[in-house]
């Protein structure tokens, strides 16, 4: 079975015997996988580099399901397993809701920037804006067959800090804080940024959906 995450990534299902089930991750991020085997350690994920394929997939989508059911569908008929894919970003209100999908290609026009720069630049754009209210989100897709389909999608609030802080996580972690925890991302440990964020809440959701349904 494969899932897709458009935030950051996919996986599914491989049944190789009667028994044994084994989960695809969709993504070439090393980061995602690291998450998402830390979030559910009773799970193997393989990655597309497994089976011998060099993954690629244009996320041209208008929303984050749209992106999440491409990036799944595509994977499904390069493999023909069931698949999960998760499509995930950073949605900041006074950017009217950029750089969301956008998230993993957000920059000037025609730069391609690391995570270091891609949250400068995302605080060089809202200046001195009072309004840095922001949302992680993520969305999972998991086609069972041609013909079944399911989206679970979930989300954290935070805010933009002023300054980066923290040396921990990835992407954007460093600038999004957790009001109610008076702390970024980065400066999370692990364990605590599994338990509130929105990656960590959706694939949550989708192990107990295919707790049910893998044996079918």
């Amino acid at each position: 079975m494969l899932l897709n995450f458009f935030s950051c990534c996919s996986f599914g299902i491989r049944h190789d015997t009667i028994v044994q089930v084994q989960f695809v991750l969709a993504s070439n991020n090393p980061h995602k996988l690291t998450e998402v085997q830390r979030i559910l350690p009773d799970i193997k994920f393989l990655t597309p580099s497994d089976f011998g394929i060099k993954f690629a997939y244009h996320e041209n989508g208008n929303t984050f399901d749209q992106n999440a059911v491409g990036k799944a569908r595509h994977f499904f008929y390069q493999l023909i397993i069931t698949r999960v894919d998760d499509y995930a970003g950073l949605c900041v209100a006074s950017l009217k809701g950029a750089n969301g999908l956008r998230s993993a290609r957000f920059g000037p026009p025609g730069q391609r920037l690391n995570d270091l720069g891609r949250y400068k630049y995302l605080l060089s754009q809202l200046g001195n804006s009072t309004d840095r209210s922001a949302t992680f989100v993520c969305c999972i897709a998991i086609i069972l067959d041609r013909h079944r389909l399911v989206i679970i999608q979930d989300a954290v609030a935070g805010d933009i800090t002023w300054h980066p802080r923290g040396t921990l996580g990835f992407g954007y972690d460093p600038v999004v804080c957790i009001p109610r925890l008076g702390k970024t991302m980065a400066e999370l440990t692990a364990h605590e940024k599994d338990k509130i964020s929105h990656r960590g809440r959706a694939l949550r959701r989708a192990a107990l959906f295919l707790n049910e349904t893998s044996s079918y």
